[in-house]
């Protein structure tokens, strides 16, 4: 899904006018309360925002001693930045117009940083949260609700802001994804043989 979009983002392809279309029909329905409460939910997407998140729960997950999670939460958030940046340069796509009164600094539109940052910090929050804080199948359930709320907002508020077209903001989902199943998948295998390994040897 990723490849096709940066293919299609690139050329003049039927996304390209659907994106155009949305972006204007959003424009025609923004109102001042509507921008203002989007940039509220933008911001809780923002890189502060999410390196506030990554410092907090990589000290609480060092304090509890948690190292192999702490190295999957780690690099879930470093490998989304890269990833973004990485990404941003190789397909240089200009941002739309709107942009241009709310970001004052040069960066490129595909994908959408908050929609990527937000899936995987969001993500990570929810995988850690089920893994240690509740076994409650409705608590669960009402974190998995709420930070995919979250996250779906953020992606939204990026639209209406008029500061990314709607195939960056689901290219970042994509990447973001994409990322952090390959984080999730990668402590879970570490976990298990970590399990292994002191069944084998539980005096070790």
């Amino acid at each position: 899904m990723l490849g096709a979009l940066s293919q299609k983002v690139t050329a003049a392809d039927p996304l390209t006018r659907f994106d155009s279309s949305v972006l204007e029909t959003l424009h025609r329905h923004a109102s001042p309360t509507g921008l203002r409460d989007a940039a509220f939910v933008s911001r809780i997407g923002s890189p502060t925002a999410m390196t506030i998140l990554a410092v907090s729960g990589a000290l609480l997950l060092a304090l509890a001693g948690e190292w192999i999670v702490l190295c999957g939460w780690v690099a879930a958030f470093t490998g989304a930045s890269l990833l973004d940046r990485w990404l941003k340069l190789t397909i240089h796509r200009p941002r739309p117009a709107y942009a241009a009164s709310l970001i004052h600094h040069g960066t490129w539109s595909f994908p959408s940083g908050h929609a990527m940052g937000s899936l995987v910090g969001f993500g990570m929050l929810a995988y850690v949260l089920l893994l240690f804080a509740t076994r409650d199948p409705k608590l669960r359930a009402g974190i998995v609700v709420l930070l995919g709320f979250l996250i779906i907002a953020i992606g939204l508020s990026r639209l209406y802001l008029g500061v990314h077209y709607f195939s960056d903001v689901a290219g970042g989902y994509a990447a973001g994804l994409l990322w952090l199943s390959a984080c999730v998948a990668a402590v879970e295998l570490a976990r298990r043989r970590r399990r292994y390994a002191l069944r084998l040897h539980p005096t070790g």
